[in-house]
């Protein structure tokens, strides 16, 4: 029995859980990454009691857990002490690490109709490449997105740039940046070209680097990495030229959560950052900005990225019935439209895109269906098994690279060396 297999809770529990009625009054715990209350816990709590207003036998009790590094450990830790969340959305790339402490459902073992087929098949192929693995499918898509180029439109005019048209290629966003650049008389900089967030979560925003450079970081099965392909390590090059060689953008590590905060001041005219900002911008910008998809050099593309709708493990069956019509409703297309026009995040699926109210809202602000259409070039998110400590030494190597403490090729020869070793346990 492999390592997938041996989770599956087996024919006669999906034919319980499905055949079964819900017990009275069953409640689900939802774990929801967010660390602070406003429009998202608002919108969360809505959803919640929409839920329970179709299903009266069904309370959702939304417990925020704070950031999705804060979430991960708060669900493991309540796992193994008993108390698991029956419902959490987590990052999709949290996937192998709760897989391989047997802590989740696979949906296939409950979503057994044909109509919770149908379901399963509905989300968009790039969103279930770090949503399915070993013939199984753990995770649904809710709030996912990819990475794309934001664009000051004012700043691109006063510069002699076309404001209508953002950098197709790395070439152009070197150049591009070189003129945006803007330094006052004592030489000190007023203005960057560009700003690519490397704080946080460094290694999404260079695997959209690596991506565009031909390169994929990892296997499908997350056992395996190339953080030493070649193309990975001239990408990381190009990385931290952008400020050393270029100087284009700021040296050191650029933090991710003042990135738009900068774009919103004119501290920079361009930015990488995820689409699931795209509201925030939308919102505070005070200038008229452009949103693209990312530049291309041997091709163009992001990965995706943000979080999954999984369901923990239970003996009570009424509740994996519940978790399972709970999950159903938030990735439904309408529900998908409507938290892709509140947040920014992509709606996870087609049929939500073609629902009335994202129609009309795509139609007033184009923008919003950028990522969507990135996501034909879009891969898979960096994900292994013990994906913490994987990407972790992948930060590590881009951080010594950024602030100059390590070559580029060193740097990763130590992650990739670091990385190997924590892979091989898993390596059948």
């Amino acid at each position: 029995m492999n390592r997938f297999t041996r989770f599956l809770t087996g024919a006669a529990l999906a034919a319980t859980v499905l055949g079964g009625s819900h017990a009275s009054a069953t409640e689900l715990t939802f774990y929801y990454p967010i660390a602070v209350g406003g429009p998202i816990t608002k919108i969360v709590d809505g959803y919640a009691a929409e839920f329970t207003k179709a299903h009266p036998d069904i309370t959702v009790k939304p417990v925020y857990t704070g950031s999705y590094q804060d979430s991960i450990v708060k669900a493991m830790t309540a796992a193994k002490a008993g108390n698991a969340p029956d419902v959490a959305i987590l990052l999709s790339t949290d996937m192998f690490t709760l897989i391989d402490n047997e802590l989740i459902e696979p949906y296939d073992a409950i979503a057994t109709s044909d109509a919770d087929k149908a379901w399963i098949k509905a989300f968009y192929p790039a969103f279930m490449e770090n949503s399915q693995a070993g013939g199984h499918t753990w995770g649904i898509p809710f709030q996912r997105s990819t990475i794309v180029q934001y664009w000051n439109k004012d700043a691109f005019k006063a510069a002699g740039l076309d404001p209508e048209k953002p950098p197709k290629s790395w070439d152009e966003m070197v150049d591009f940046g070189k003129k945006l650049t803007k330094r006052d008389g004592s030489g000190a900089v007023t203005q960057w070209g560009l700003e690519i967030p490397s704080s946080g979560f460094p290694y999404w925003l260079f695997q959209a680097l690596t991506t565009q450079n031909g390169a994929i970081l990892a296997n499908q099965d997350g056992t395996k990495v190339a953080y030493t392909d070649p193309k990975v390590i001239e990408a990381a090059q190009f990385f931290a030229d952008l400020s050393g060689k270029y100087q284009v953008m700021p040296k050191g590590i650029i933090d991710w959560g003042t990135t738009p905060k900068d774009f919103f001041e004119g501290k920079t005219a361009m930015m990488w950052t995820t689409t699931g900002n795209l509201t925030n911008v939308r919102t505070n910008a005070k200038f008229a900005f452009g949103v693209a998809a990312m530049p291309a050099k041997a091709r163009g593309g992001s990965p995706t990225g943000g979080g999954n709708i999984y369901i923990f493990k239970n003996d009570d069956k009424a509740k994996l019935k519940a978790a399972l019509e709970f999950a159903r409703f938030l990735s439904a297309p309408e529900r998908a439209a409507d938290w892709g026009i509140a947040t920014g995040y992509v709606a996870t699926r087609p049929d939500a895109w073609d629902t009335d109210a994202m129609k009309k809202y795509t139609a007033e602000f184009p923008a919003a269906a950028v990522a969507r259409d990135q996501l034909k070039d879009a891969v898979a998110e960096l994900s292994t098994h013990d994906n913490q400590r994987v990407t972790k030494a992948l930060n590590d190597a881009l951080q010594a690279i950024l602030t100059g403490a390590k070559q580029a090729k060193p740097a990763l020869d130590d992650a990739q060396a670091e990385a190997t070793r924590i892979l091989t346990t898993y390596q059948h």
